[in-house]
């Protein structure tokens, strides 16, 4: 079957026209959606743009990308970085592609919520007097660079969207792999950390973060020693360099990711182990050519302690093996990382509980994490959105060995327990977490930071050794009979409060002293207070009602089966008002589960979900109507499975008669 790439330009061929992408057209909102700039941008083709050079990718260009007037820098410094990584560049920017073929349309790939997915765009990019107003090409005539930004605005949902990313998301939406930011603290770096990385299947880059100063908009700021500031260079290799003098000098090989020329002249970094610098003479002849064979093009050499005065953090893409194994550089490596992942979604009143701050912070999604063998893990949470992202973050606790390895842990677990590690919490995109398991069991909780928050999201753990994921999930059953009839002597004085609406009940029941739904809702009318209580005198809540205790099928009740609703309703009533502390009668959506847990009802995810859609309001709560008529619902139901669960094994089989007739009476 054709892509939808070989279909648009099979069409496109036929009609003897160019693309023109109707997902993002062009027009003022794809590039600012939410400002209005005090101009009006063109959006002009390749072709239009006065390039006679102009072309798709030249292999052997060196990586010239600028911003352009209204570009980001943090976006140029991560294409820096995949351009030194060629496989993993053509995986992004498939290379069968050129300005004459096209037809107007180009195909790129990016990470985008958990999975490598293609993104299709047109040519038409926006111009300001003619010249391109986001990124562009130097001196190369390339316009791989501005196609696959517009790619990334169009995944955004506009160029402006683009301006709240940040380096991180970056890395991770071209490599495909999870980002962990630290700083570089001097006195505590140390090189077998560094070489650590390197072992594995992870690239690693550190920048000089500076604030911005007034400065041209097309050009980075240099440090003294020329490395220039808030742009990635990527870690190579480290040495040690024996003095003619005896001493060791440690020494790190940097890539500059925006240089491809050979160690000499053109070399952009100037200091100490720089082509100029006297350093070189301090060591043999021998120890110079062992050093200098090493260097590719755009590489260097910098002292640890230069390296740690000079860049603020290191970057580090963690890359999982089917990922790394496309790279030579990486396939090597002593060390793969294997990754697991889930996705799912924080909804609210089901899964969105909120952080550990908060008592609904036990619904949130709970994943089971077993290491087999004591080993680094590499943990990170990202969510599904690019424009307002909530604030996330997630935190592990250790498996407690007495409880069941395939149920949620409860709330009361978490009332009585310290977490084993925290993430920090961001309103980014992703946050990520390193750091050494024992073999064991773990329970990775992740959140946003306030209840009711909605979202997709996608976990991914990378492990260097063998290790499990799974979703814990509870197990749906009945604890405590929700609706009891009325035997023991606690139910006495509860009785005698509803015998006082017998004279009314008898105004309104038949010959056989049994009353209707129709007359059920007059009733309750009549009893019930005037206060939030008085919304289950609905006719919904009465058909409910008949249809639970009517056992002859002629939809009429008895006195005393009023009366064991009435009793039960007041006690339905005392559970709601312990979960309803803000604003009485008002029951926030994520209390709802403790709150049916409380009437004797445990209840999975799905059915959870099933009970919020309907009966959630538009504000996130429910009013006691609400939880009554979920608590009868749910009350049926059990009873209608359990009346042909005779093997008790909690699967039964049912004829279409019988299963219609059991939907009708819930």
């Amino acid at each position: 079957m054709a892509s939808k790439y070989e279909r648009i330009i099979n069409d496109c061929r036929s009609r003897n026209v160019l693309f023109e992408d109707t997902a993002f057209p062009a027009v003022q909102t794809s590039v600012f959606y939410y400002q209005t700039p005090p101009f009006t941008f063109q959006w002009k083709r390749i072709a239009e743009l006065n390039d006679a050079q102009a072309s798709f990718l030249n292999e052997n260009a060196e990586f010239d990308v600028i911003p352009g007037k209204m570009g980001d820098r943090w976006l140029v410094s991560c294409l820096g970085v995949l351009y030194s990584l060629r496989n993993l560049f053509y995986r992004v920017v498939p290379a069968d592609q050129s300005l004459a073929k096209s037809l107007g349309v180009y195909r790129f790939r990016l990470w985008w919520c958990g999975e490598w997915v293609e993104v299709l765009v047109d040519d038409r990019l926006p111009t300001i007097n003619g010249r391109l107003a986001f990124m562009q090409p130097q001196s190369s005539h390339c316009y791989w660079a501005p196609l696959l930004e517009k790619a990334i605005a169009k995944l955004h949902g506009s160029y402006e969207a683009l301006k709240y990313g940040t380096r991180s998301d970056g890395l991770s939406d071209l490599l495909g792999g999870i980002v962990k930011c630290s700083p570089i603290i001097p006195d505590s770096m140390r090189p077998q950390t560094l070489k650590d990385y390197l072992n594995t299947t992870c690239i690693v880059t550190c920048i000089a973060a500076k604030n911005a100063t007034v400065q041209k908009k097309n050009s980075s700021e240099r440090l003294a020693n020329s490395i220039l500031a808030n742009v990635n260079y990527r870690l190579s290799s480290l040495d040690k360099v024996e003095t003619i003098i005896g001493d060791s000098v440690q020494l790190i090989r940097l890539k500059d990711t925006f240089s491809s020329q050979p160690f000499g002249e053109k070399t952009n970094f100037t200091g100490d182990w720089s082509p100029t610098s006297k350093t070189w003479e301090r060591v043999s002849t021998a120890e110079r050519s062992r050093l200098l064979n090493q260097l590719e093009l755009g590489e260097f050499w910098i002292s640890l302690l230069e390296f740690v005065q000079t860049f603020t953090a290191l970057e580090c893409v963690f890359l999982d093996t089917d990922t790394a194994n496309g790279e030579p550089l990486l396939k090597e490596r002593a060390l793969h990382w294997k990754m697991k992942m889930y996705q799912a979604q924080w909804k609210r009143g089901v899964t969105a509980g909120g952080c550990r701050n908060h008592e609904s912070f036990h619904i949130n999604p709970q994943l089971l994490v077993s290491i087999q063998d004591k080993q680094d893990i590499v943990i990170a949470l990202n969510q599904h959105t690019a424009v307002e992202p909530k604030v996330i973050g997630f935190t592990m606790y250790m498996w407690n060995r007495e409880l069941s390895l395939n149920e949620c842990l409860q709330k009361d677990f978490f009332k009585n327990h310290v977490s084993f590690l925290n993430s920090d919490y961001g309103n980014t995109r992703h946050v990520s977490y390193h750091t050494q398991l024992d073999i064991g069991h773990y329970v990775l909780i992740p959140t946003t930071y306030e209840p009711a928050e909605e979202a997709h999201f996608t976990v991914r753990i990378l492990g260097t050794a063998a290790f499990r994921l799974s979703s814990l999930e509870t197990q749906t059953m009945i604890l405590l009979d929700p609706f009891p009839s009325l035997k023991n002597e606690d139910d006495i004085l509860k009785i005698k409060s509803v015998c006082q609406y017998e004279p009314v009940y008898m105004q309104l029941a038949d010959e056989n002293k049994t009353i209707n739904c129709f007359e059920l809702h007059e009733l309750l009318e009549a009893c019930l207070p005037n206060d939030y209580i008085k919304g289950c005198a609905n006719i919904d809540i009465c058909r409910q009602v008949i249809a639970l205790q009517d056992k002859t099928g002629n939809g009429r009740i008895t006195f005393q089966q009023f009366k064991t609703f009435m009793v039960n309703l007041k006690s339905w009533q005392g559970v709601f008002k312990m979960y309803t502390k803000e604003k009485a009668g008002i029951l926030r959506a994520e209390r709802l589960r403790d709150a049916l847990y409380d009437i004797g009802f445990q209840l999975s995810t799905d059915i959870m979900n099933c009970l919020i859609q309907r009966y959630i309001r538009k504000d996130g709560t429910l009013r006691l109507s609400d939880f009554v008529s979920a608590v009868m619902h749910l009350t049926t139901a059990f009873n209608q499975f359990h009346l042909k669960n005779y093997n008790q094994v909690n699967i039964i089989e049912v004829h279409l008669h019988d299963w219609i007739k059991s939907i009708l009476s819930c």
